[in-house]
């Protein structure tokens, strides 16, 4: 038996918190990786080269694909430059990433278990590659990056995709997201979901449990499932 709850409900944060879970999707920017200084850069540049306020940028932003914030804040244009651009940047500058408290760790405990896990991320494969690379993380074999699916979160259509690689149903598997269209992907693709507040406050999540990062959980073996033990949760 797992508890947990989903948007909208309530849970007790002063008791221990536990999952079940066969399979870990885990999101990369703000999940597993701090690349905030990079990525806050790379918005910078173009908010300034068309005028854009980029606090507003930034909170739209998070956890989706870039194409879907150049349309949001300049609808019906030709983003084909800012696109190259701004891919460009991100590809290249490395400086300041690292992993998020805790991902490291973490990490080792599924690779040394053998416990499946993948990453499902609204960057694209050589940014994603390239940041997990350079947080000094490990490249799992399944990588669901934004260029190779359709739609992007809020869509669940990452996480699904992810899931069917592994060959776990989505209900047996546990999401770890930062952003409030990361964790709607994952619940409207019928999975757990545990909030990180690495990037956005509880009241842009809408969600419970949250934790602060990796190091308020522990993971241990039950068979063929993993049990995920919430060690401390955030209000």
């Amino acid at each position: 038996m797992r508890f947990g709850t989903r948007a909208g409900q309530k849970c007790d944060h002063r008791s221990m918190l536990e999952f079940r879970c066969k399979a870990i999707l885990f999101d990369m920017d703000g999940t597993l990786v701090d690349s905030t200084q990079v990525v806050e850069r790379a918005w910078e540049l173009w908010a300034a080269r068309h005028n854009l306020p980029l606090t507003d940028i930034l909170s739209y932003s998070h956890g989706r694909p870039t194409i879907s914030t150049l349309e949001h804040f300049r609808p019906g244009q030709d983003h084909a430059y800012d696109l190259e651009d701004h891919g460009r940047f991100e590809d290249t500058v490395t400086e300041g990433i690292v992993a998020v408290p805790g991902a490291a760790e973490i990490l080792n405990v599924m690779q040394t278990q053998n416990h499946p896990w993948a990453l499902v991320t609204s960057a694209w494969r050589k940014l994603a590659e390239t940041r997990v690379l350079a947080a000094r993380l490990p490249l799992p074999t399944i990588i669901v990056p934004i260029d190779e699916i359709d739609k992007g979160k809020p869509d669940p259509e990452g996480f699904l995709q992810a899931a069917e690689q592994l060959g776990v149903a989505p209900q047996d598997c546990l999401v770890f997201e930062d952003t409030r269209p990361g964790i709607e992907a994952g619940l409207r693709a019928g999975m757990q979901v545990i909030g990180l507040l690495t990037t956005c406050p509880p009241d842009q999540l809408q969600h419970e449990p949250l934790i602060r990062d990796f190091s308020e959980i522990k993971i241990d073996a039950d068979n063929d499932q993993m049990i995920v033990r919430l060690l401390h949760t955030e209000i």
